[in-house]
């Protein structure tokens, strides 16, 4: 089952809020629960949600409902990107997108022939809040 308080929706709300303390239980419990969060599952969703930040950077001036069509999300949601946004500078979230690069390949294989996918799992959030 997918627990309530640590699935992916609140690993992405954790990192958007920059709430250090949340973000490394929900990775700990991926990694204690592997099934419940796999690593390529958690990176397509990162993806998706930081593109949605890098978007509310480009909507910054327009209407809640008018960046919640163009985000794709409902517009009880565009408050929480909106914190995002103001947490992650454009600059911050392009080094994001290398990161979740790297660990997409690292998690494939490429360039990491040690490391376990937990470990890569709270290397990767470590280096996103830093």
């Amino acid at each position: 089952g997918i627990s309530k308080d640590f699935n992916v929706f609140e690993l992405n709300n954790a990192l958007g809020h920059k709430d250090k303390t949340k973000a490394f239980q929900i990775a700990n419990y991926f990694v204690a629960n592997p099934k419940n969060g796999p690593l390529v599952l958690v990176l397509g969703t990162l993806q998706g949600f930081f593109n949605k930040i890098y978007l509310t950077h480009q909507y910054r001036n327009a209407q809640d409902k008018d960046l919640a069509a163009a985000i794709k999300v409902s517009p009880f949601f565009v408050k929480d990107y909106k914190v995002a946004a103001r947490n992650y500078s454009e600059q911050k979230l392009e080094q994001i997108f290398y990161v979740l690069e790297e660990y997409d390949l690292r998690s494939k294989g490429v360039n990491n022939n040690s490391i376990k996918e937990g470990e890569l799992l709270k290397e990767l959030v470590v280096r996103i809040l830093n």
